[in-house]
């Protein structure tokens, strides 16, 4: 398995600048990996049926749980200043606790430790990064302060408001725009919960309160758990051999409670479907060979791609995924790389929008 094996060719005007008008309304190409299921008594169903999103309850039945990811995105895009005058940019990664982050800078290149860096208004900093350690691939450890004192760092709360106030909604580089007001809401989920993600769980974006409220009424269930989305997943496998590549790792969460629901319908021999590529990793990594999730919490930096054999998850909510990309790794080693791939192209002759604010496809 090369990683070329995973390229094809998208139209640059099927790349999703902005969001549908309404969440439900982007549209759902259904992927059945078996051919011969039956859709009805009298005829057998087509590989491939192309809906809106909020025909989705069509698919799933009562029984099934839908495993979301709770992750919320912070503003992680700050813009600012060095000592000297000059522009600069930062990104938070991560929160390491006591005010200390770690975050990518430009220009890194100037941008060494002890370096202080100033965001707020021209006439006093509001808030200022002080480099604290230089790490590998550009990234820095950083104190983040609410004044000019070096001497104490401000709560974790304070430190909060003002990346809320300075901060900018992260958007992804294929979206070639900066952010807007109406990235505040729809790059997150409706069910968007704790703090941390630099990116959108976005197959999760497709969903309103109402389309949640309706199928759990049909007796579809919910279980939520949390990983937050680092950089790394805009991160593209450049070596051939995708052996060769590093996942980034992230944190994720899984309580008692949804590791309980999750567990109790694959004991009745009802299905676990995903909700985005976060879930299934988070999930997969905590499932034991029987499929068994355990609650717990840590950081997981799981691969998935073919040859690759699911233990939990029995279908799969995504949006559409860049070439020779981990994500349509991951897919494809759930459904098979030629019928995704296929898949693909028939996404790209009914001019289907892609990536994070484009169209869904449901893996069955």
């Amino acid at each position: 398995m090369r990683t070329s094996d995973f390229d094809y060719e998208l139209p640059k005007e099927l790349i999703a600048q902005y969001p549908s008008e309404r969440r439900d309304e982007s549209r759902l190409l259904v992927v059945r990996r078996r051919s011969g299921v039956q859709a009805d008594a009298e005829r057998p169903a087509p590989r491939f049926e192309h809906r809106r999103f909020h025909e989705v309850g069509r698919y799933l039945e009562a029984g099934d749980v839908l495993v979301v990811n709770d992750t919320r995105v912070i503003p992680a895009r700050l813009l600012g200043r060095r000592c000297t005058g000059g522009r600069a940019e930062m990104f938070l990664l991560r929160d390491l606790g006591a005010g200390s982050w770690e975050v990518l800078v430009r220009p890194g290149a100037k941008i060494r430790k002890g370096a202080e860096l100033h965001f707020g208004a021209d006439d006093g900093a509001a808030l200022i990064a002080r480099v604290d350690e230089v790490l590998p691939e550009g990234k820095r450890v950083v104190s983040l302060y609410t004044d000019g004192s070096k001497d104490a760092v401000a709560g974790p709360g304070v430190i909060d408001a003002a990346i809320a106030e300075l901060g900018a909604v992260p958007l992804p580089p294929y979206i070639d725009r900066e952010a807007e007001p109406v990235d505040g809401t729809r790059y997150q989920t409706v069910y968007a919960r704790v703090p941390g993600a630099v990116a959108a769980p976005t197959a999760g974006l497709h969903f309103t309160e109402e389309l949640l409220e309706e199928l759990q009424a049909g007796g579809v269930g919910v279980a939520r758990l949390t990983l937050h989305v680092g950089i790394g997943t805009f991160r593209p496998v450049s070596a051939e051999d995708p052996a060769e590549h590093r996942m980034e790792s992230e944190r994720y969460v899984l309580s008692e409670e949804a590791a309980s629901t999750i567990n109790h319908a694959r004991a009745a021999g009802e299905r676990v479907v995903a909700v985005g590529t976060t879930s299934v990793r988070t999930l997969e990594s905590v499932a034991d060979e029987n499929g068994r999730v355990s609650a717990g919490e840590g950081a997981t930096d799981l691969f998935i791609r073919p040859p690759y054999r699911y233990k939990c998850v029995d279908a799969l909510l995504t949006n559409f995924h860049l070439p020779k990309s981990t994500l349509l790794m991951l897919v494809s080693a759930l459904a098979g790389r030629e019928l995704v791939l296929d898949a693909y192209a028939e996404a790209v002759r009914e001019r289907y929008r892609f990536y994070s604010y484009g169209d869904a496809m449901l893996i069955i």
